[in-house]
């Protein structure tokens, strides 16, 4: 964690961990406004004159798009095509970063500069340099208009002030993920805070990520996963023109040649045991190797109960009922808002 934004959160009462991102209490599902540290996340800066040609051949949705007002998300795949990591990708000046969870920066970054060669690009940890955090709901246009002005109008857009960014996030209520020097977020954090905004634990930003069908491949799901049983071709994650990266012949042959068995869900659950990511799910009459399904992220959004994205077999969900684990609490599934379109 960048050392002045750690002190500003210690100094408003926030728990702060190595690694992981400052714990506040205060805010509910239900608050109106909340703010979230994300010191969870990493960046990963990839510069150079050919950062954009390297990253091409890397990952699943095409960099080319990628401009001053708009990020993406995307993936880098194994050979067998199944997600070792997804991120959301941006351009800042004449870099491009990669935002994903601190928890897979150390794989992605050994895997990403076996295949640098001789490609006139860097590859550097940014997580300390830049400050990530999080407001979500009613305020939050209110909040951050005084510093940014005009704002990202539809999901994924960025606007740029100086050295801050502001991406709006997919959701049911307004949310900007705010990247950035540490004093700019200080300063827009304590503009929020007398905005109206509720200093709030990092969950409430990964329930909001659940409710909005955005899947976090974490260490205990990589390799896991085709882009498309995580629904990443319906949130722009994938793009099927860009030509040749890694992994992407088996992507490719999924969408126009093959039939997805396997898609995501949202879940509901009871039980008084937090699920994880990468737990199994069972159905009656189950006969796969794999097992029907696996929890990708779960976050509690009342006394014993969770949310959840699941990616589970279509057949198991349409069938007598998905459990978690084996003769666990029965789950609840529903369509993602953006639904799952009529192709793979």
């Amino acid at each position: 964690m960048n050392p002045d934004w750690q002190a500003f959160l210690s100094a408003r009462g926030a728990t702060v961990r190595d690694q992981a991102a400052a714990e506040f209490a205060a805010a509910t599902p239900a608050t109106p406004c909340a703010l979230t540290d994300l010191s969870h996340l990493g960046l990963i800066a990839v510069g150079g004159p050919e950062a954009a040609d390297f990253l091409q051949g890397q990952v699943s949705n095409d960099v080319r798009e990628l401009s001053d007002t708009h990020t993406q998300l995307s993936s880098h795949c194994s050979p067998k095509g199944r997600m070792l990591a997804n991120f959301r990708l941006l351009r800042i000046e004449q870099s491009l970063f990669m935002v994903l969870p601190r928890s897979q920066m150390p794989a992605l970054l050994k895997r990403l500069r076996m295949f640098l060669l001789r490609a006139k690009a860097s590859i550097d940890d940014a997580s300390d340099a830049l400050v990530c955090f999080g407001i979500i709901g009613d305020c939050a246009d209110a909040a951050v208009a005084g510093q940014f002005g005009t704002l990202p109008e539809a999901d994924n857009d960025m606007v740029r002030v100086g050295e801050a960014t502001l991406v709006r996030i997919a959701g049911e209520r307004p949310r900007y993920l705010f990247i950035g020097p540490a004093a700019d977020a200080s300063a827009l954090w304590q503009a929020a805070t007398e905005a109206g905004a509720v200093e709030a634990h990092a969950d409430l930003w990964g329930l909001h990520d659940i409710r909005a069908g955005i899947p976090t491949v974490l260490p205990e799901t990589a390799d896991a996963f085709v882009p498309q049983m995580a629904n990443m071709q319906h949130i722009d994650g994938v793009s099927f023109h860009k030509g040749c990266y890694t992994g992407q012949e088996v992507v490719a042959r999924m969408q126009y040649l093959g039939k997805l068995k396997r898609r995501m869900y949202i879940a509901d659950v009871d039980t008084d045991t937090r699920p994880n990511p990468g737990d199994l799910l069972s159905a009656p009459g189950s006969n796969s190797e794999q097992g029907p399904g696996r929890v990708i992220d779960a976050r509690a959004s009342g006394p014993g109960h969770w949310e959840m994205l699941v990616v589970a077999e279509i057949a198991a969900a349409e069938g007598d009922g998905l459990q978690l684990g084996e003769d666990g609490p029965a789950l609840q599934l529903r369509a993602p808002a953006y639904g799952f379109g009529d192709a793979a």
